[in-house]
Parts: structure tokens; C-alpha cells; sequence
């Protein structure tokens, strides 16, 4: 009995101890408090299309980290699409064991400093962390899981995959956006042979023509898929499905093919006026911007055709994609920048940072309004508006906006964006593959558990399934997908084997 007691003392000793010792390094919410790496002055960053944010010095990215409650139930990985391993590579950091924080970390998620950099935490892992819930504020993951992973692309930590066991089986990936990126990785870890398609002529998709550079500089994308290409990845660009081949011709010359080009059609507004010149979709306007500053020729930008400056510029939307377009204006220097959306500020769909940042940079947001006209001779001169109030919540739970009868009235402008989300294309008359099944929604119609098509070997993942969303849940469909694909082939090569 006394050497049972004698027992207990000294394991609740030793474990006072390790508590002790992880305080020391965690917990320290409550006397360290929330800090983002600062941002640039507004001036400064206006002029110019250069990240906004400085980066975190190793110091302050440990103390932040250590800010961690280390909580039993970790809320900001349950939120986290890819389930990343917050709590764990927040207290390696917080331990200045950097290799291993970026380990985890990678291990979980192909493109980390993507990520940290352009997903929405407030809406995923840092609006969920259990200190923000307590009033602490969050710590913030995003800016350290960018740290962690620049830290380790500096170090040299970042290697090509090494294959060890070549197999003979291939996969065609079509489209080179985040999903087909995520799931070529995946695929040629496990030894497969990859080939990725994509239309465009460099290939990370919206990553590199839709999401502006102050957002994401186009060389944390190039120097990612340059990694896949160096670990043995076939890239194959300007090519279009159903043009260059067919989607048939693709899948006798691959074991299994994977669609994810994305959802790139865009969504348009039927309105009087929509004719005229200077109304432009989104992407039109996002891609001319960014290929202008990947230093390529730009007709319609170098003719003023598709630039804001000394425009004053109306930007139609509340999304994400809106937010890069009227932040890209401001840095064209346009006349001036409004942002037309229909709900107020607290039913905004896009990120709470990014219109902070606009509002900022000295956007001018119109809330509760709504474009009933263009209005002009041959280009449009001004919007007539309507202004909304809100209704009842509607099937997504937001309050409905209804039109107030008489209450319109006019915005000069000189440019309008159209920022109302995308469409996917109709792949199956793209493809010459009218056999590929779809939803009425006009989303490729996969398994919910295989992620294959109606057609043998042929998945699907990403947009061009779930309809338009995060770049986070594309790497996870893509992974998902991935998975999927090698358990086909897998069975593929024991039916096989068998008959031989």
C-alpha cells in the first residue's frame, strides 16, 4: 500500500512536471496577446501589387504560436477542410522545431503556403479557435503556417518527390487548377505515371490568373509546380479536351483519367443595357491584370480596354472575387472604386479581411443596393440602383433582399465588373463526350463515395463537382480523389494480373 501511494506521488509529480514544462512553452494566450505580421502602409501598398502583409520574424512566429491553448477538442482543425494538425505544428514551432512543424504541417496539405496565405481563416480555423471564442482574440494560424512554410522552401527542407517504385499504370489530369495540382502529387508519391492537361499556358489555374499578386505572388505558385514537374510530373499546356483530344482518346491512352478543370463560366446579371461596351466578367478583368504582371503582352490592357485607370469603376458582387477586383482597380489607379452589393456588411459572403483591407485602400462600399440598369450610348456612363431592405431568411439561412419600389437612383461610371460567382462549362459537349453524365446544376455527376464518373476510370473533383468554392477544399477533393484513383488501379492490376 505505501509503495502504491509512494506510486502515485511520484507519477503526479512527473506529470505536474510535463505540464509545467509545456505551459512554459504553451498556453500563453492570456499574457501574450494577438498579433498579426503587420501590414504595409496603405500608401505604400495602393501603388503597387506586392503582398500586403510583412513577414513574421522567427521570435515573433514562436510567440505567437505559443499562444496556443493546446485545448482537448481542437475546433480550428475540426473547421480545417483538410483536418490539418493545427495544435501539433503550433507547438512544434512554439518549440523552434521548425523542420518538424513544417513536416506535419506538409503532410496534411499540398500547397501550405497557399493556404496560409489566401484561405478565409476568420470563416475556418482562426474564427473557430477556442481563445477567440473566449474573448483572447484567435492566434493566427494562417500567418504562421505561411511562416512554417517559407521558413522551409529558404532552408532547403522542400524537396522534389522521390519515387521508389515506378509503376507502369498512368493517370491524365485535366486541369492544372489547385484540385488536379493536389491529386498529380498525391498520384506520383505512389509511383504512377502523371500527365496534367491544362488550357492555359502556365499551369496553377485561378492561382495564378484569378487571385491578384498583393493576395498571392505568382512565384509561391511557379515554384510549386516547378517542384512537381522536378519530381516527374508531365505537364502538358495549351490544350484543350475535345479539341487537341478527345476525352475518349484521352482515356485509352491513360489507365484513369481525373477531371477537375474548375468552374470558370461566369455568372451573368440579364439587365437592360448589358450590351454596352466597358461591362466586363470578372475573370476577363483578373487575368488581363495578371498576365500583364507576369510581363506578358496584353492587347485590351495596353489599349486601356480592360484597364481601371482614371476610370471610375463599379464592381458588381460580394464575394472574394469581387474584393480582388476592386483592390486590383485601386492599384490601376482608377478615378474612383464602388462595390455594389445587395445584403449589408454582416451577410456578406466573402472574407471580413479582405473588405477591411478595400475599405482600407479606399473603396467605397454601397451596401444594400442593387443594378436594375446600365445605362450609356455605346459604353455604359452610369448604374441605375435600386436600394434593398432585407427580408425574411431565405433556404441559406441570410435574410432575403427585397427591392424597395421607387427607391432607384444613378452611379457614374465608367467600368462595371460583373463579380456574381461562376458557372461550370458544358463539359460533355467540350469534351465530344455527350455519353459524360451531369447534374442539372451542370456539375459533373460523380460518386459521392468513389468520386468516379458515369464512364469507367473516369473521376471527377474539385469545382467542377462541388460547384465554385475554396482552394482549400479543392486540395482536399483533390487528395481525396487521388486516393480514390489509386484503390482503382490498385484493383485494376490484381483483375490483371489474375487473367494473365
Amino acid at each position: 500500500m505505501t509503495y502504491f501511494i509512494l506510486y502515485l506521488i511520484k507519477t503526479t509529480y512527473n506529470l505536474l512536471k510535463i505540464i509545467n514544462i509545456m505551459n512554459d512553452k504553451m498556453l500563453k494566450f492570456v499574457e501574450i496577446g494577438q498579433q498579426t505580421p503587420p501590414k504595409r502602409e496603405v500608401d505604400k501598398r495602393k501603388g503597387d501589387f506586392n503582398e500586403i502583409y510583412d513577414e513574421f520574424i522567427n521570435d515573433k512566429a514562436k510567440e505567437q504560436s505559443s499562444r496556443c491553448s493546446q485545448c482537448g477538442v481542437p475546433f480550428c482543425q475540426v473547421h480545417c477542410p483538410l483536418s490539418n494538425n493545427i495544435p501539433d505544428w503550433l507547438k512544434l514551432t512554439a518549440e523552434g522545431r521548425l523542420k518538424e512543424a513544417y513536416e506535419l504541417s506538409q503532410s496534411t496539405n499540398n500547397m501550405p503556403e497557399v493556404c496560409g496565405r489566401i484561405c478565409p481563416q476568420d470563416r475556418l480555423c482562426e474564427g473557430n479557435c477556442v481563445i477567440e471564442q473566449s474573448g483572447h482574440g484567435t492566434v493566427t494560424i494562417g500567418s504562421i503556417e505561411k511562416y512554417i512554410t517559407d521558413n522551409a522552401w529558404e532552408k532547403g527542407w522542400v524537396k522534389p518527390i522521390s519515387v521508389l517504385n515506378e509503376k507502369n499504370q498512368s493517370v491524365g489530369i485535366i486541369g492544372a487548377g489547385p484540385a488536379g495540382l493536389a491529386a498529380a502529387e498525391q498520384l506520383r508519391k505512389s509511383g504512377y505515371k502523371i500527365t496534367v492537361y491544362d488550357r492555359y499556358d502556365r499551369a496553377g489555374g485561378l492561382l495564378i490568373y484569378g487571385i491578384p499578386n498583393f493576395k498571392l505572388e505568382k512565384e509561391v505558385v511557379e515554384r510549386r509546380t516547378k517542384l512537381l514537374k522536378d519530381g516527374g510530373i508531365d505537364f502538358v499546356q495549351n490544350f484543350e479536351v475535345g479539341k487537341d483530344a478527345s476525352l475518349e482518346q484521352l482515356r485509352k491512352k491513360h489507365d484513369a483519367i481525373l477531371i477537375a478543370t474548375g468552374v470558370y463560366k461566369a455568372r451573368e446579371i440579364d439587365l437592360p443595357g448589358n450590351d454596352l461596351n466597358n461591362i466586363f466578367p470578372a475573370m476577363d478583368f483578373l487575368t488581363a491584370s495578371n498576365k500583364k504582371g507576369l510581363g506578358d503582352k496584353v492587347e485590351m490592357f495596353d489599349k486601356g480596354i480592360l484597364n481601371a485607370e482614371g476610370k471610375d469603376v463599379v464592381v458588381i458582387g460580394g464575394g472574394d472575387t469581387a474584393m480582388d477586383c476592386v483592390r486590383t482597380s485601386i492599384r490601376q489607379n482608377a478615378k474612383s472604386v464602388k462595390c455594389l452589393y445587395r445584403r449589408d456588411k454582416e451577410n456578406m459572403p466573402g472574407s471580413a479581411r479582405e473588405v477591411a483591407n478595400a475599405e482600407e485602400e479606399g473603396v467605397e462600399f454601397i451596401w444594400l443596393s442593387s443594378p436594375k440598369e446600365f445605362k450609356g450610348t455605346n459604353k455604359i456612363e452610369k448604374l441605375l440602383v435600386d436600394q434593398i431592405k432585407l427580408g425574411e431568411p431565405d433556404e441559406s439561412g441570410r435574410r432575403r433582399p427585397e427591392i424597395q419600389v421607387g427607391s432607384n437612383f444613378e452611379i457614374k461610371a465608367d467600368m462595371a465588373i460583373k463579380a456574381l460567382g461562376f458557372d461550370p462549362e458544358d463539359l460533355p459537349k467540350l469534351f465530344d463526350s455527350n455519353e459524360l453524365k451531369v447534374t442539372k446544376w451542370g456539375t459533373i455527376k460523380a460518386d459521392f463515395d468513389t468520386m468516379e464518373t458515369n464512364l469507367k476510370g473516369v473521376f471527377a473533383a474539385g469545382d467542377i463537382v462541388r460547384g465554385a468554392s475554396l482552394v482549400v477544399w479543392a486540395i482536399k477533393d483533390g487528395r481525396d480523389a487521388a486516393s480514390a484513383i489509386k484503390t482503382h488501379l490498385e484493383n485494376l492490376e490484381i483483375k490483371t494480373s489474375k487473367v494473365a
